[in-house]
């Protein structure tokens, strides 16, 4: 990967770098790398204050700047005095990712397989968009398909046989399509049938920590995940104690995968010590790189 510096310039309001909202002080450099060696990127920024009856005036001041990057509505770190979690050179390292792969992938649909709580829709929503395809949740279909009930709705009124069943009708649906990033339930991977329609495009299984998981579900709550409901204790023991069973039981079907996206190894290239400072694109990045080792290993390249 070719690491390059880069100089910019940054306008900012006075008011976005006000103590309480930002939580640093004005500054004027920065370092941005997407490699663990750190990369200087020199940011010039301006402040103007606006007076009643005098010309603006521009002031210069020095300090750290942590810029992040957002992706259509995925949510975007704040400015805050540190390092840089979300390199500003993500986005292009991503499009000029997609660009290589596309000819190769040929219209096949992307699978992204994994447990829940794994970014499978969050990072299925940047690979769509970055590839120009179109974006469908399975499970967001078997809702549709049973009246607009959420899958904790499905679960409590017809069991989960019945989802399943509605599951492996969508993915069926699905394989004869084109074109498509499609996130499926965490435990799609349990049926041999449904990997005969998922690998009729590429599998991507996207392997995160149990402990991330269980933090993730903790912090949003487990009503609306219906396997998580059989264990006693705090949001976190009661997710971290069924997501481990379940992932036990998991495992060995998540490695049927055609590439596997471990979010611990992504971490260990940035130099990042926890996967939950990872950006949805910096996953993406690695998904593309595993396809793209995949696809061209099928052409014999």
């Amino acid at each position: 990967m070719n690491a390059y510096a880069a100089q910019t310039s940054l306008q900012v309001s006075a008011f976005l770098l006000q103590h309480d909202k930002v939580g640093t002080r004005p500054c004027s450099s920065v370092t941005l790398s997407r490699d663990p060696k750190n990369l200087p990127v020199n940011v010039s920024v301006k402040l103007q204050k606006q007076q009643h009856s005098r010309a603006s005036k521009i002031r210069r001041r020095t300090t750290t700047l942590e810029v992040s990057c957002s992706h259509d509505n995925l949510p975007a770190s704040t400015l805050e005095s540190g390092s840089c979690r979300a390199p500003l050179d993500e986005e292009l390292i991503l499009k000029k990712k997609s660009q290589e792969i596309k000819p190769y992938l040929n219209g096949r649909s992307i699978y992204l397989v994994g447990m829940m709580g794994s970014g499978k829709t969050t990072v299925g929503k940047v690979m769509s968009q970055v590839l120009g395809y179109s974006f469908c949740d399975c499970d967001s279909l078997i809702e549709e398909e049973v009246g607009g009930n959420s899958v904790a709705d499905i679960f409590k009124h017809h069991g989960e046989a019945f989802f399943r069943d509605k599951e492996t009708e969508a993915l069926h649906k699905l394989s004869l399509m084109h074109r498509l990033v499609i996130p499926t339930g965490g435990g799609a991977v349990m049926r041999p049938i449904n990997w005969k329609y998922m690998h009729k495009g590429v599998s991507v299984w996207l392997d995160v920590p149990v402990e991330a998981l269980a933090q993730r579900i903790a912090a949003v709550g487990t009503n609306s995940r219906p396997l998580l409901h059989y264990e006693a204790g705090d949001a976190y023991t009661q997710a971290f104690m069924r997501l481990s069973a379940l992932f036990e039981e998991r495992s060995e079907a998540y490695a049927n995968a055609n590439t596997r996206v471990s979010l611990e190894n992504i971490a260990s290239k940035l130099g990042q010590g926890d996967v939950s400072n990872l950006s949805p694109t910096a996953i993406a990045i690695e998904a593309l790189e595993q396809i793209e080792g995949f696809v061209k290993g099928e052409d014999g390249c």
